[in-house]
């Protein structure tokens, strides 16, 4: 019986190749679909917005954080895929009595790449995923670093406003970027107040369309506090999704980097 390793260091067992797949990932729900794996995968959730026939196709089995559960039984998949940060460890350990379980734990690109690898032979498309690696590899590879890295406050919500340390993917893909994340002595998504940025006096502020959906009028509220910061609509997939997505992070990032120049 086939053993597999996940990223949090659990092992699974598999009796056969997996042929009824549930994800409860959006990133890595367009991993299989870009290894794919269209007759196989069964469940997404309802944020998993790509590819876009999957998301009106594919049966929703709720959130991120609110899995239906009565409806994962009545799909009876063989395998689940899931991650420690996006998904409820409870909710994800009520699962696990029933069925294989993979879990994937990502803080920087390198831990992405092995997440592919890792999915790519658990779901027998061990091939697709390392000519997939190799093509973001070289991507990132060509992506040049700005001749000044420019101190930055990446945030992802509003009421509170929350930003990223530097154990997060977010922090990874930043430096990736060619941004200094002024919070990357903090962990995790730090609440921080407007009185601390001011002091910190960031010269790029970038706020993320996901979790909360930053628009313009979140410009406009900030700006008038602070007032020497520019403040720059940012694409939060590109920043946060760490699986096939990844592909055309390194191309926004340089379009970004023109904007802000």
């Amino acid at each position: 019986m086939p053993e597999f390793k996940d990223q949090t260091g659990r092992t699974i067992l598999l009796t056969k190749s997996p042929g009824r797949i549930i994800s409860l990932v959006p990133s890595q729900t367009e991993l299989l679909y870009d290894l794919g794996l269209n007759d196989e995968v069964i469940g997404i959730t309802k944020f998993c917005v790509h590819p876009e026939k999957w998301f009106r196709d594919k049966t929703r089995i709720g959130g991120t954080k609110e899995v239906k559960t009565d409806l994962i039984h009545q799909l009876r998949p063989d395998l689940i895929i899931a991650n420690k940060e996006e998904n409820v460890k409870e909710q994800i350990g009520e699962l696990e009595k029933h069925y294989p379980v993979w879990i994937s734990d990502v803080k920087n690109v390198e831990e992405a790449y092995e997440m592919i690898s890792q999915i790519g032979e658990i779901v027998n498309k061990k091939e697709k995923a390392e000519i997939l690696i190799t093509q973001i590899k070289t991507n990132f590879n060509s992506l040049l670093a700005p001749g000044t890295r420019l101190r930055t406050c990446y945030l992802i919500w509003r009421n509170p406003y929350m930003t990223v340390g530097g154990d997060t993917f977010i922090h990874a893909m930043m430096e990736a970027a060619g941004f200094e994340n002024i919070f990357k002595k903090q962990e995790r998504y730090p609440v921080i107040e407007v009185e601390e940025l001011k002091i910190q006096n960031p010269e790029l502020i970038l706020l993320s369309s996901e979790p909360f959906p930053f628009k313009q009028k979140h410009i406009e509220e900030i700006q008038p506090q602070l007032p020497y910061a520019k403040i720059v609509l940012a694409d939060g997939e590109m920043f946060s999704w760490y699986g096939s997505r990844l592909l055309y992070a390194p191309e926004y990032f340089r379009q970004l980097q023109t904007r802000i120049a």
